[in-house]
């Protein structure tokens, strides 16, 4: 569960809303000791929240060591979205940088609300916001479907599919595909989500922590569903919290990451929001894969 102290906006300038040249000089920040582009055969990615500060400067520090960034963008009011002019920036970054985007939508949108007018809101925000984000040419969306009622209520769950269908026909009808969507496993069974995965041809986030909470093999998800998964969230987990460094995986957990990562060609996303467990994850991350090379006769 994503759970981040709040921190000032990120697309919001207190320079009177001047936006930063996108070649000057990056903050005094400090750098990973190495670059990970290309260094396997699926994308690394980071999120732009590693540092306390906005997403361009984000961007730029963590940039050039990844392969892709995930935009933040966990609230919807127009304050914590970036303006037109930032997506230009990230746009001349993405060139410089040799970097591609995926976008992680609102935590504050609620396609199977029983509320209609929630629902109308939430569509009209993802409607913008994919809107907002086009010319970023994001490799995917991930979005949240969040189930509110017991588990054990079938009635409620029904009408909670309802109206995801209902919401993901009106995001059709707005020229949204769901091949560009992503979506979440969070704190109920993925097979609840079936029909609507194949009706909308959705992609699948499998965010390991979520998983590893809930004590749900890895396997038991990628090997089933491997055909739709195009984004991983890695993050360790331990005494019940998620979203930190890679080095708190167990030894079973990392076995099945490192079976998942064997046939896996999409984003490895390493969902931490701070520099050091970034920089702790991606250097557990390369032994286990030099690890794996040599046991595989590449090294």
């Amino acid at each position: 569960m994503i759970k981040i102290r709040k921190r000032k906006s990120q697309t919001r300038r207190t320079d009177g809303g001047q936006i930063e040249n996108p070649k000057s000089k990056i903050k005094n920040y400090p750098s990973l000791p190495k670059s990970y582009k290309k260094a396997f055969p699926f994308k690394i990615a980071a999120t732009s929240y590693i540092f306390p500060d906005h997403i361009i400067p984000n961007v730029r520090a963590v940039g050039p060591f990844v392969d892709e960034i995930e935009l933040i963008l966990f609230e919807s009011k127009p304050e914590s979205l970036p303006t037109d002019r930032e997506i230009r920036v990230l746009e001349t970054l993405a060139k410089d940088l040799d970097i591609t985007y995926n976008i992680h939508l609102p935590l504050d949108v609620h396609l199977g609300s029983h509320d209609d007018t929630q629902r109308k809101i939430s569509i009209q925000t993802l409607n913008s916001i994919f809107n907002l984000t086009a010319p970023l040419n994001p490799t995917t969306h991930t979005l949240h479907l969040e189930y509110g009622g017991p588990a054990d209520d079938e009635e409620n769950r029904e009408r909670w599919e309802s109206y995801l269908f209902e919401s993901f026909e009106d995001l059709k009808s707005g020229g949204i595909s769901g091949a560009s969507i992503s979506v979440e496993t969070l704190f109920y069974p993925l097979n609840w989500l079936d029909d609507i995965i194949d009706e909308y041809n959705l992609s699948i986030c499998m965010d390991i922590g979520h998983l590893i909470l809930q004590n749900v093999p890895l396997l038991e998800i990628f090997e089933p569903y491997h055909n739709h998964i195009t984004m991983l969230h890695l993050h360790g987990v331990e005494n019940g919290k998620d979203h930190l460094s890679l080095s708190k995986l167990s030894e079973p957990n990392w076995n099945a990451l490192i079976r998942i990562l064997m046939t896996y060609k999409g984003v490895a996303g390493i969902e931490v929001f701070s520099f050091d467990h970034l920089k702790a994850s991606l250097e557990v991350f390369e032994y286990f894969w030099k690890k794996l090379m040599k046991l595989r006769g590449k090294e």
